[in-house]
C-alpha cells in the first residue's frame, strides 16, 4: 500500500514548528539559495519520528518514492534534512537499492550539511556489501563532482574496526592534488577518525604523505595524535 499522507505530514509540522528569526541566519549560515524553516535539526528529527509511527511506511519501494518527493520537491531546507533523515529506517539499511539515492542526494544536494548527511549511510551499505561498494567508492573517489568525491573519502566515519584501510588509502590519494577546501577538510576528517582505532597507521600515512597532504589535512589527521 502507497504511503500518501507521510510527506504532507512531515511538510504540515516542519511549517509548524518555523522560527522565521532563526530561518534567516540558518539561510546565511549556510549560504543557500534554498529558504530554511528555521527548525533545528533535534526537531526535525523528533517531527520525522513522529510522522513514521502514525504513519508507517509499507515497504522499502514506498520508503524510496517518499524519499524522493520530500527531496525532490523541496522548498526548504529542513525538507531535504527530514527526507535523509527516512532513509535511516532499519529496512532500508542494508539495502542495496538505496545507493542511486545517495548518489542523487550528494550530486543534488551539493553542499556539505546535505552529502555528510548520507556518507554513514553509505559506509553502512560498503559494510554490508564490500564486494559491490569496495569498486563503486574507487570510482566515486576519482569522479568530476567534488561532492562525490568527498562522500568516497567520508563514508567510513565511524566505521572503527571494520574501517577497510586498503580503501581509505586509495580514495585519499586519488584526493590528495585536490586543491578544494572541502575534500581537503574531508581527508583530514577521514584520518582524523580512523586515529582513534589505528593511530599508528594514520601516522605512518601522513609520514609517508607528507609533501603531498596539505596542511589542514596534516592538521586535522594528527589533532587527537599526541606530538613528537
Amino acid at each position: 500500500m502507497t504511503n500518501n499522507v507521510l510527506v504532507p505530514s512531515i511538510r504540515a509540522a516542519l511549517h509548524s514548528a518555523a522560527d522565521a528569526d532563526r530561518a534567516r541566519g540558518a539561510q546565511a549560515y549556510m549560504k543557500s539559495d534554498m529558504p530554511s524553516l528555521g527548525v533545528r535539526v533535534p526537531e526535525v528529527r523528533r517531527i520525522v519520528k513522529a510522522a513514521v509511527k502514525q504513519f508507517p511506511v509499507a515497504s522499502p519501494d514506498d520508503l524510496r518514492r517518499v524519499v524522493l518527493e520530500l527531496w525532490r520537491n523541496a522548498e526548504a531546507r529542513e525538507e531535504r534534512y527530514a527526507a535523509i533523515d527516512l532513509t535511516g529506517l532499519r529496512m532500508v539499511k542494508e539495502d542495496l537499492h538505496m545507493l542511486p539515492i545517495y548518489e542523487e542526494i550528494v550530486r543534488t544536494g551539493a553542499w556539505w550539511d546535505l552529502v555528510d548527511g548520507v556518507a554513514h549511510r553509505i559506509g553502512g551499505l560498503l559494510i554490508a556489501h564490500r564486494s559491490t561498494m569496495t569498486p563503486t567508492l574507487l570510482q566515486w573517489s576519482r569522479d568530476e563532482d567534488m561532492w562525490i568525491r568527498r562522500a568516497a573519502i567520508t563514508a567510513q566515519l565511524g566505521a572503527k574496526s571494520q574501517t577497510d584501510a586498503g580503501l581509505l588509502k586509495a580514495v585519499i590519494t586519488s584526493n590528495l592534488a585536490d586543491k578544494e577546501f572541502f575534500i581537503r577538510k574531508g581527508i583530514g576528517w577521514a584520518l582524523r577518525e580512523y586515529s582513534k582505532t589505528d593511530p599508528g597507521w594514520v601516522r605512518q600515512f601522513v609520514t609517508n604523505n607528507v609533501d603531498a597532504l596539505s596542511p589542514l589535512s596534516t592538521r586535522e589527521a594528527l589533532r587527537l595524535l599526541p606530538s613528537r
